[in-house]
């Protein structure tokens, strides 16, 4: 059981915080007993609020995890409700000072022996999933690619949406015979046998997208490389690539960006130029054709024993609440402590949420050039945002605020934890590949669909996605795997769920017993034999950041 939660109505969440976390709703002149201090309660907290411990003038600063999260702009009274109208996002200063930081690894001997059945690939690299991807150039050809979408999904058994197909047909039979549309029965149980032609092959897989021309030529470049990543993406087994011709994202521009990154690739490569083709229609027949002789091809491929030294898992939180930094992101971040322990790769990204916690990043940095990039990469970025009238303390969503995530410090002091303990032996900016084994910090926005995005092209072969709300976010090459942060939400929303960290909540585990049950889920996941809810419903969001202001 957890000591610092069961049968307590609140809990703190560092020993120097002078606030504390609603556990269960808590009704206004409640007397509430923590740590030897009692606080009546000045108005109703609601559970993932929080309420101040002491009496407090404008101008007080206020911390949780250890770290400032806000100033009070206005006089409080112990016990009384946090919220935007009383507290300011802040933030410490942050810089390099040469700490020498001291790691203790968790005890990974359990795992010493364990392996994953993952897809080697020529370069060395193993992937959890075995796709076969069709990149376009420029947005001219997303057309095109939906039209193949559905030819191929639909007779090769990879399609989801019968259910819907069925139901609709449904109510055009009742619409037809003159019935009323309430008479139609709502049954969306999917077909009971998904019939895959091609038993190996994971998925067909599609990144359309708004760009390729008509913005920036950094903006193709940039998008170029983005789509290089993805084709050299260690769960992609061949690629189809869709250009139009004239576009600013040449087809050697990308092949070029592919080869620098990776020169061993060697992956079955189609390409396409609808200017050089007869008609439309023989560009998606000829298309067709020489990817069903690719998919043969790839699936040939077995899943084999790999060490889990080879898993690259990226954490993401998304549609956050106040319990996210007390259930959900310690518990992955236990996961990656284990992962880092056992020689795999951790991605931990959205720098709008890492505001605030910037010096704790930076004193676990294995080196100043590290640590200089990531305050270089913070502070270009927060200056940008800033030039547009905005800024990182303006992340927070009326979601998050509804639900106890009252400033983007203190937002970010819970998204932090997703990254564990261990040292950041890295620091990549937007489309950069993770190389060394160990916690990596990625430059992305906060925003979910941009920052899977980048962190699959950083990478990463599973994603950990925590969310208090509910978000249907996926990754068109890398599975998305969602934990929520309460029972409520993961009992409401079990179809886009998979793990349920509620029982933290409820004292029923720990921090550490919760992050071994989803390091196992992540086990089997990377190896085919659970198939998490966003890649059973083909939640395939991509969406290129343009270095632009997204938070």
């Amino acid at each position: 059981m957890n000591e610092n939660i069961i049968n307590r109505q609140v809990i703190r969440m560092h020993p120097t915080d002078n606030v504390l976390v609603a556990l269960t709703d808590l009704e206004k002149d409640t007397a509430v007993e923590f740590e030897n201090q009692v606080y009546t309660l000045q108005d109703k907290i609601k559970a993932k609020h929080k309420f101040y411990t002491s009496d407090l003038d404008a101008g007080a600063e206020i911390i949780m995890y250890g770290v400032l999260i806000g100033k009070v702009q206005a006089s409080v009274k112990k016990g009384c409700l946090m919220t935007t109208e009383n507290l300011k996002h802040a933030a410490e200063p942050y810089g390099y000072r040469g700490v020498s930081y001291h790691w203790q690894a968790p005890d990974v001997s359990k795992y010493s022996h364990t392996t994953f059945n993952g897809y080697y690939q020529n370069d060395g690299q193993v992937g959890t999933a075995n796709y076969w991807l069709f990149i376009p150039t420029v947005f001219c050809e997303n057309r095109n690619l939906d039209v193949i979408k559905e030819a191929l999904h639909n007779q090769l058994g990879y399609a989801v949406s019968d259910k819907y197909l069925r139901y609709t047909q449904d109510l055009l039979t009742a619409f037809q015979n003159g019935q009323s549309l309430d008479s139609v029965n709502i049954s969306l149980t999917p077909s009971a046998n998904i019939n895959r032609v091609f038993k190996n092959v994971d998925g067909i897989k599609f990144l359309n997208h708004q760009g390729g021309c008509g913005g920036t030529r950094q903006d193709a470049a940039t998008l170029s490389a983005l789509l290089a990543s993805y084709a050299n993406h260690p769960n992609v087994g061949g690629i189809t690539v869709l250009s139009l011709g004239c576009q600013h994202l040449q087809v050697q521009q990308l092949i070029n960006d592919i080869k620098d990154q990776n020169p061993q690739f060697d992956k079955p490569l189609y390409i396409f130029e609808q200017q050089e083709s007869e008609s439309e229609e023989q560009l998606i027949a000829h298309s067709i054709k020489q990817t069903f002789e690719g998919l043969i091809q790839i699936n040939q491929k077995q899943r084999k024993p790999a060490p889990l030294s080879k898993l690259t898992i990226g954490v993401k939180c998304g549609g956050s609440d106040g319990f996210s930094g007390v259930s959900a992101n310690p518990a992955v971040g236990y996961v990656a402590d284990l992962l880092v322990a056992l020689g795999g790769k951790v991605l931990l990204a959205e720098f709008p949420e890492l505001c605030g916690v910037e010096q704790n990043l930076i004193d676990r940095c294995v080196n100043e050039a590290i640590a200089q990039k990531f305050i270089n990469l913070m502070q270009s970025y927060d200056e940008l945002a800033h030039k547009v009238g905005s800024g990182f303390y303006m992340n927070p969503s009326p979601g998050n605020i509804k639900d106890g995530l009252i400033t983007d410090a203190m937002k970010s002091a819970g998204a932090a934890k997703k990254g564990g303990t261990a040292p950041v032996v890295d620091v990549l900016d937007y489309t950069e590949s993770a190389t060394k084994p160990g916690l990596s910090l990625v430059c992305t926005p906060g925003n979910d669909v941009e920052a899977t995005t980048g962190k699959a092209a950083a990478g990463a072969t599973l994603i950990l996605f925590t969310t208090g709300l509910g978000t249907p976010t996926g990754n068109p090459v890398c599975p998305v795997i969602k934990v929520a942060t309460n029972a409520i939400l993961a009992k409401k929303m079990s179809d886009i769920i998979d793990i349920d960290c509620g029982p933290v909540i409820s004292g029923e585990k720990t921090i550490e017993e919760m992050g071994e049950a989803i390091f196992e889920y992540c086990i089997n996941a990377a190896s085919g034999i659970i198939i998490p809810k966003a890649v059973q419903l083909n939640q395939d969001d991509f969406i290129p950041w343009k270095r632009g202001v997204s938070l």
